[in-house]
């Protein structure tokens, strides 16, 4: 079967287009047969990547070809503007690597690789092919390497595709997937997918967000618990449970039109154990500790530890997650290759806003120097969050882009996961860690921000898919969690907000991830509750989604608040105040923690206020006269526009 026609076959007639042939020729390589094929020793069964884009800013790309005794066979091209640069073999002679080299003036299309059998590789002319295969290559869109990340601008919707909703339930089992539809098992598969991703964007877009971050879409064909995603057994290819990288493509297009940019969460450190890798694996050295199962200590520190010893560094860094996810070796430079090109390969072909990496730290650290460093080359405007789980701010800003380190180490990420603030938001809320109640955990939180090379673009957050419900933590205390929404949407950095949250979805206060990663209310045919809608949600539910829908609206037209300069003052009474402010815009924060209602001498904020003496206050949207005090409700927040 030819490549078109089996495109044809799977997608229908009406549907084929050159781009949707350029899309789905993916995971698997397409070999064309030979005379003899069926006689022939030989076995292509992968080359991924399967494409690869004209003009990029580095114009070669390295091929990863999997196939029986592939090491014995020449490869050939013959293609105006594309050469062979180097054919690089390992220890395993069923994998080579090809070093292709692009011109910028090359046509897009297919090109044919030939592998070649003969005894005198100097001639190839008398050679006998014994296999080839088919390689595209797309056009960039245009404009493509000036893309925008997201940025300050930005509010973030988390969610987790499994659980959100199930719009197509045809694909909620999958022959040869082994863990199959169970929504009545906390760990299990519950059918939420792409389709219902791409059906409920207008309720996402509604509520002010501009940016949507799923947790990992990849296939991750596991035996149990394959529903989250961070076990991925092909980089390349979208689970079919979820839809297809054409259904990921369309999500894409169809968020991006109505204005939200898509962040794709990725994994550098780990597999899943059922990766095909993992039955042939391309090296000897491939992944860390493969004989024997070796768990990391999960001390982060110890990267930054100068009294560390070599043993506990190599044993963060080098063992396993779970035993479930062995450790990618990224010394390997085939590896580190492979790893590279796959990110810029998910940017080019499903149109990325930006990255979230999983597990950052675990991966070797000069591999992740060079790995951002080649994905902010290729789009200087782009923006890249990784996940340093630290509540040290120490550790998480030696992470950053621009941070002058005491060991030279030079990160190009423009953002981490501030963790630090995330326990200081619920800390100063309602206590913990040994403290009672305090707004000066927050303030002493932020006025850390000196470490970091740029505040701004943290990425702030109340909980994620591996923390407890933020309502829960909070005591189920609808006040309390509009404290902390504020202060989500008007600090300093990116905000981003876990499903749910919105409607006051809960879970044990201990980590619990089935129920953390609860089913969204409406995302299920008969659900009897329907957040989507509005059915049947009970008034604090519908209170709380007013209140994130007005209140995120309203950051999306706040230049302050996105780039404005933040001046705070020290909390009084469990009250903190402060201001975001730039050449359009003065806001002023109110946050009172306290149980009774407080009486804000307003002369002490002079410095700020300059003269200020009429503000909206927004949530309300109430006109109001600044004297010498102003009156703030218990456990309440104030959001002053000042005039």
């Amino acid at each position: 079967m030819t490549i078109r026609s089996a495109c044809q076959r799977f997608f229908g007639a009406t549907l084929f287009s050159s781009a949707v042939l350029l899309s789905t020729l993916i995971s698997n390589v397409v070999a064309i047969p030979t005379a003899n094929a069926q006689q022939s020793q030989y076995q292509i069964n992968r080359v991924e990547p399967a494409s690869w884009w004209i003009g990029m800013k580095n114009p070669e790309v390295q091929l990863m070809v999997h196939g029986k005794n592939i090491t014995e066979l020449t490869p050939k091209i013959s293609y105006p503007g594309v050469s062979i640069k180097q054919v690089n073999r390992s220890d395993n002679p069923n994998y080579v690597f090809i070093d292709l080299k692009i011109a910028d003036q090359t046509k897009p299309g297919a090109l044919t690789i030939q592998f070649l059998q003969t005894s005198d590789k100097t001639k190839n002319s008398a050679a006998k092919v014994a296999s080839s295969i088919k390689f595209e290559l797309h056009a960039r869109r245009a404009g493509s390497a000036q893309r925008k990340g997201f940025a300050p601008r930005d509010a973030i919707y988390l969610l987790m595709p499994d659980r959100f909703a199930n719009g197509d339930t045809r694909n909620d089992n999958q022959h040869n997937y082994s863990d199959k539809h169970a929504r009545d098992v906390p760990g299990g598969r519950h059918g939420g997918d792409l389709e219902g991703m791409r059906q409920h964007l207008d309720y996402i877009a509604k509520m002010g967000f501009t940016m949507v971050w799923p947790t990992p879409l990849v296939e991750n064909a596991q035996e149990i618990n394959s529903y989250h995603g961070y076990a991925a057994t092909d980089f390349y290819r979208i689970d079919p449970r979820f839809g297809s990288n054409r259904d990921y493509q369309q999500f894409v297009q169809e968020a991006k039109a109505k204005n939200i940019g898509v962040i794709q969460d990725i994994v550098l450190n780990h597999v899943g154990s059922n990766h095909w890798w993992m039955k042939d694996l391309p090296s000897k050295d491939w992944l860390n500790f493969p004989q024997q199962y070796t768990e990391t200590n999960h001390i982060r520190s110890t990267l930054q530890d100068a009294h560390a010893a070599q043993i506990d560094k190599q044993k963060f860094a080098d063992g396993w997650f779970v035993k479930t996810m062995p450790d990618l070796n990224q010394r390997n430079p085939f590896l580190a290759k492979y790893l590279i090109q796959n990110s810029l390969w998910w940017i080019e072909f499903a149109d990325l806003s930006g990255l979230r990496t999983d597990t950052y730290s675990y991966s070797d650290k000069a591999f992740l120097a060079r790995w951002s460093q080649r994905v902010m080359e290729e789009y200087p405007q782009f923006n890249i969050v990784g996940e340093e789980w630290s509540m040290n701010p120490n550790i998480v800003a030696y992470w950053q882009r621009g941070k002058q380190n005491h060991d030279g180490y030079r990160s190009s990420v423009p953002s981490l996961m501030d963790f630090p603030t995330y326990q200081a938001l619920h800390a100063s809320l309602v206590g913990g860690y040994g403290k009672g109640v305090d707004m000066m955990t927050m303030y002493e939180t932020i006025a850390n921000d000196f470490i970091y090379a740029e505040p701004d673009n943290l990425t702030i957050f109340e909980g994620n898919h591996d923390t407890p419900r933020i309502f829960s933590a909070l005591n189920e205390d609808v006040d309390l969690n509009k404290l902390a929404f504020t202060m989500l949407a008007t600090l300093r950095g990116i905000p981003q907000m876990f499903y749910g949250a919105e409607v006051l979805m809960t879970s044990p206060k201990q980590r619990d991830d089935g129920k953390v990663r609860g089913d969204f209310p409406g995302g299920w045919e008969g659900d009897e509750v329907n957040a989507f809608t509005g059915r049947n949600l009970s008034p604090a539910q519908q209170d709380m989604q007013n209140f994130v829908t007005r209140l995120f609206n309203w950051r999306k037209t706040a230049s302050a608040i996105h780039h404005g300069k933040l001046l705070h003052f020290i909390p009084e009474n469990n009250c903190y105040v402060y201001f975001r402010s730039d050449a359009k815009q003065k806001v002023m924060v109110i946050i009172n923690r306290n149980e009774k209602a407080v009486q804000l001498d307003l002369s002490r904020f002079n410095e700020a206020l300059q003269g200020s003496q009429r503000a909206i206050e927004i949530m309300n949207n109430r006109a109001l006269v600044l004297d010498k005090t102003l009156n703030v409700n218990a456990k309440s927040a104030m959001i002053l526009e000042l005039h």
